[in-house]
């Protein structure tokens, strides 16, 4: 009888209009829904995949201090540890970087020969050679950033490139080999990921990091390739327990933990405003029914004479404005797919020049998105069914 309701004429034409409408509202609040979350989603895992490039799949650093120990013993232990397949020793420390006239503050992130297998860095060198090692101590690999600021290139450098970093607890002197150390570089490539990452790294050769960052001896971080199947969670667990609670693990996501974080909140934030104009979308229902139930006084009163209980009367309207609902949701749900499978297949959208805007469609949002509805539907359709029982 509901349905039948719903795709009826009624006496007063202004009540299929509304429920047009209401049907129209949901739909278009529904597909929004889906639309912008398979954007953010889609969004999320773009800076996931430029930041896969960089960095690795666990993270080992010190709980205070910037610098720890480079125990072979230690290090020897984690790599055993099921499911790591590499682990690279891995030392940084700011410096201030001059060519010619030109200034730039980087950070030298001193490798070894295993953070090219830990590492996918050299897929994105877009210039020079992508192997650091076999070039002498001095050969770098600059981000296009930092090359950018500096002027440089991979060919025809004329003048000396040198990187000057603060010395270990020297005092303010006017003499600036009092208070810096220093070393030359060579530029034997230029990476390009992101622009954070492009402004900021300089690779270099571990030894020759630890020599001019008077570190011999001391690590700022492990960082560990691990296996496709490996248990990232007993990975991290069994370093702390090894290290004996000294150092810490961190994954991707806690690797850069605040953007990974304004990302969602972003999400979270889009999602709950587009909830509410759900809501008032979905509110039509409300006044549809309410006029329904004016429209339907005849039949009310017919069924009530044949014995019809008050429940099963309002269970008729209130199932009338669930599948008005329901309608509006399926509906939503067939275009927002649509519009989402179009920007996936075709890109109709960039979000940069030849790159289309990221799309990922969850079944989870799907389904957080088919209990919001259907939970503002059901709020709305037991308003005016709980007046008029008390009518």
């Amino acid at each position: 009888m509901a349905a039948r309701y719903l795709f009826s004429r009624k006496r007063v034409h202004v009540i299929n209009l509304i429920s047009v409408i209401s049907v129209f509202g949901v739909a278009t609040g529904t597909a929004a829904l889906i639309i912008l979350l398979s954007a953010f989603n889609g969004l999320e895992n773009w800076v996931v995949d430029l930041y896969n490039t960089f960095d690795p799949d666990l993270k080992i650093e010190a709980h205070g201090p910037r610098f720890f120990k480079n125990d072979s013993a230690l290090i020897e232990r984690i790599k055993n540890i099921d499911g790591v397949q590499h682990i690279s020793k891995v030392i940084e420390e700011n410096s201030l970087i001059t060519f010619g006239d030109a200034r730039c503050v980087a950070t030298l992130k001193g490798v070894d020969s295993v953070y090219f297998r830990v590492s996918t860095v050299e897929k994105a060198v877009v210039d020079g050679n992508a192997q650091l090692f076999g070039f002498g101590e001095s050969a770098a690999i600059f981000g296009s950033g930092v090359a950018y600021s500096l002027g440089l290139g991979t060919r025809s450098i004329d003048k000396p490139i040198e990187a000057y970093i603060p010395k270990r607890g020297a005092s303010y002197s006017l003499n600036p080999s009092d208070a810096f150390s220093s070393g030359l570089l060579r530029p034997i490539g230029i990476f390009q990921i992101q622009p954070e990452i492009d402004l900021k790294y300089v690779l270099i050769n571990f030894n020759y990091a630890a020599g001019i960052f008077d570190r011999n001896g001391m690590l700022s971080s492990l960082e560990l390739k691990l296996n496709p199947n490996a248990d990232l969670e007993f990975v991290k667990s069994e370093t702390i327990r090894i290290s004996q609670n000294k150092l810490r693990a961190k994954d991707r996501f806690e690797q850069h933990a605040l953007l990974y974080k304004i990302i969602n909140s972003e999400k979270w934030a889009v999602y709950l405003i587009l909830t509410f104009i759900l809501i008032i979308a979905v509110f039509n229902v409300t006044g549809c029914l309410t006029m329904l139930l004016v429209d339907k006084s005849d039949d009310v009163r017919t069924l009530r004479s044949l014995g019809a209980p008050q429940s099963t009367i309002r269970r008729i309207f209130f199932t009338e404005g669930l599948l008005i609902g329901l309608a509006g949701l399926i509906s939503g749900v067939l275009i927002g797919c649509v519009v989402v499978y179009l920007q996936y297949r075709f890109g109709l959208v960039l979000i940069q020049e030849g790159q289309p805007y990221p799309v990922h469609f969850k079944f989870g949002d799907l389904a957080l998105i088919a209990v919001t509805v259907c939970a503002i539907s059901a709020l709305a359709s037991w308003i005016p069914v709980r007046r008029m029982q008390q009518s």
